[in-house]
């Protein structure tokens, strides 16, 4: 019945959002079963790869400096890797803010005539639900994802630093 009632568009209302984010061929890998999201990740990784490894040759000298190279490479690929994720996390994060909000920000034609709603208890309950016990544990992993290639990329840093 809120749906009737409810004058948010139907490409604002954040349930929508929430099954276009997921639906989407980009965004939606962050839902996939861990060893999936893995391999996803490190095809993803190896793809930076082809693009800084070859400046990383061009930039040291292979021969001389092999270590270095290696280094340069990785930490250019987690850079990509590190933006897409990042990606990732924000628009996750923003389907996310809106599904736990008890009012809808929207625009009714587009021309800067920002409106509130106010949820409906029932709306606002099932809309928390899908927060908690479907985006929340994608949020969570990427974040965590996120967390581990940047402590990678200090590690890498941090062995740069030493030799």
């Amino acid at each position: 019945m809120s749906q009737i009632l409810c004058p948010v568009p139907a490409d604002q209302r954040p349930i929508n959002e929430y099954r276009d984010l997921k639906a989407s061929w980009f965004f939606e890998w962050s839902s996939w079963p861990r060893p999936r999201f893995q391999r996803r990740l490190l095809l993803l990784w190896g793809m930076a790869w082809l693009v800084s490894g070859p400046v990383a040759i061009a930039s040291f000298s292979l021969k001389e400096a092999p270590i270095q190279t290696f280094l340069a490479g990785a930490l250019g690929a987690n850079f990509l890797l590190l933006l897409i994720l990042l990606r990732l996390v924000l628009g996750w994060a923003y389907v996310g803010d809106r599904l736990q909000r008890p009012t809808v920000v929207y625009e009714e034609t587009g021309w800067y005539d920002g409106q509130e709603w106010q949820k409906p208890e029932a709306e606002l309950a099932q809309d928390r639900l899908i927060y908690t016990y479907e985006l929340r544990p994608i949020l969570q992993r990427l974040q965590m994802t996120l967390l581990a290639l940047v402590i990678f990329s200090l590690g890498l840093a941090l062995s740069w630093a030493l030799l």
